[in-house]
């Protein structure tokens, strides 16, 4: 099965197999039980949030999770999808939740931060330092750089902005393959499938599979936060207490061993 990725001026097919890139398509999730609390969150946020969500289980209460491009997530959320509580990768796609008068009053807050990096599969030993003209294009070669696609996943649109920051954007923009969330081009780099990719530290941290060859200057892109609120009309208390135990010591503990820093 292969996979149509967006790249520069002109589409074309890749050769690269589709192996369950996250929500490439569609948002995966546990069906949720009457009861569960329903948490929409940014595919980086996966492995964290599992775990806190066993924690929270080990507690005495019960959450589900469904991952995906906050894109992706937040215009489900606006047309109707029954989440209670969403996490983004940005703050773009909270905005637009709460234009639409979908965000709970007084519940939105800053949750996570976290840093940009360059990846590469374990194997691949090149040495890259990232600064102004870096030499990422003559790195890929015939290669593709794995990003989130900069027209709306939060990943591609911090890749997009530091790259051009650097002034290499125009160099590889047409060697780009865009995916549909963070974790989709994690995997592509995992598999070999690209030379490089541009994916969140924890990300990184999450695999085996690949390095991290060098990490994006802070300003080089818009800082990297992560706002979290409960939904309009699901703030119910079951998710009130869920979305506590979100900042609690056990998550803040958890949160960071999964590589992000809690505001």
């Amino acid at each position: 099965m292969s996979i149509r990725f967006r790249t520069g001026p002109i589409p074309i097919v890749h050769r690269l197999v589709a192996i369950a890139l996250g929500a490439a398509l569609f948002v995966s999730a546990t069906p949720a039980r009457a009861g569960d609390v329903l948490v929409f969150a940014a595919a980086s946020t996966t492995d964290a949030l599992n775990a806190i969500i066993g924690a929270y289980s080990k507690a005495g209460g019960t959450a589900k999770a469904s991952y995906g491009s906050s894109s992706t997530l937040a215009r489900q959320i606006a047309n109707g999808a029954p989440a209670d509580i969403f996490i983004s990768a940005d703050q773009k796609w909270m905005d637009y939740i709460a234009e639409r008068k979908k965000v709970a009053v007084g519940s939105r807050r800053d949750l996570l931060r976290n840093t940009l990096v360059l990846i590469a599969p374990i194997t691949n030993k090149a040495a890259l330092k990232i600064a102004p003209g870096f030499g990422i294009a003559a790195a890929l070669g015939d290669g593709r750089l794995a990003i989130g696609d900069p027209d709306h996943v939060p990943a591609g649109i911090y890749a997009k902005q530091a790259l051009t920051h650097l002034g290499v954007w125009d160099r590889v923009a047409a060697k780009t393959a865009r995916t549909q969330d963070v974790r989709a081009a994690l995997a592509l780099v995992e598999r070999g499938e690209t030379p490089f990719g541009i994916v969140y530290s924890t990300d990184a941290k999450a695999s085996t599979k690949v390095r991290v060859v060098d990490t994006f200057p802070r300003d080089s892109h818009a800082p990297i936060v992560y706002p979290a609120a409960l939904i309009a009309g699901h703030d119910t208390p079951e998710a009130k207490r869920f979305f506590a135990f979100m900042t609690s010591s056990d998550a803040v503990r958890i949160f960071g061993q999964f590589g992000f820093v809690v505001d």
